[in-house]
């Protein structure tokens, strides 16, 4: 289930509040300049599935977001458990960065945890299948995929090369729970 925890950014030992009515999370998220909604496939999605498939069933939502934030590029990612690199790609996301455009990502299977630094909070949003989340460009962030990780995720980018990370510097990411 997609849940919503905010923090103090000074305290991370007790949630101001926890949200789990994708409604209510997505308006507490819209206040802050992001975007959460949830998705329906227009098809089953199945593991052999290819990524044309897998873009294919979501295309409708993926079209409208396109069109409303000029995304030019659209790729699936995706990672099975078990993986031997696990820990090292996990630790390529835990650190406060930033972006030169938005970071987009719509979970088809599995789930990861988004954690948005916005001025004197941390909003944990942990997204699962069937959730979209859109961190604007420059917003101070980190991402867990937890210990042994199984997603799918499709993503959309402005920027053709891609996933691009610029550090903070902050060290608040290793004040915060992680995913497990």
């Amino acid at each position: 289930m997609s849940q919503l925890t905010i923090y103090q950014a000074h305290n991370s030992k007790q949630a101001l509040q926890q949200e789990q009515d994708v409604k209510v999370i997505a308006v507490l998220l819209a206040e802050q300049g992001v975007r959460f909604e949830q998705w329906q496939a227009t098809t089953d999605i199945s593991p052999e599935m290819s990524q044309e498939d897998i873009i294919s069933a979501y295309q409708d939502d993926i079209e409208r977001l396109k069109a409303q934030g000029g995304y030019q590029t659209v790729d699936v990612i995706s990672l099975a458990k078990g993986n031997p690199n696990a820990s090292e790609l996990r630790q390529k996301f835990l650190f406060e960065h930033t972006h030169s455009e938005d970071e987009v990502r719509f979970f088809v299977k599995g789930q990861g945890l988004f954690c948005l630094h916005l001025h004197d909070k941390v909003y944990q949003v942990l997204c699962q299948q069937g959730d979209l989340i859109s961190v604007p460009e420059n917003t101070p962030h980190w991402f867990d995929m937890g210990s042994d990780p199984e997603f799918t995720a499709i993503r959309l980018f402005n920027n053709q090369e891609g996933w691009v990370a610029k550090s903070t510097g902050s060290e608040i990411a290793k004040q915060f729970p992680l995913l497990d």
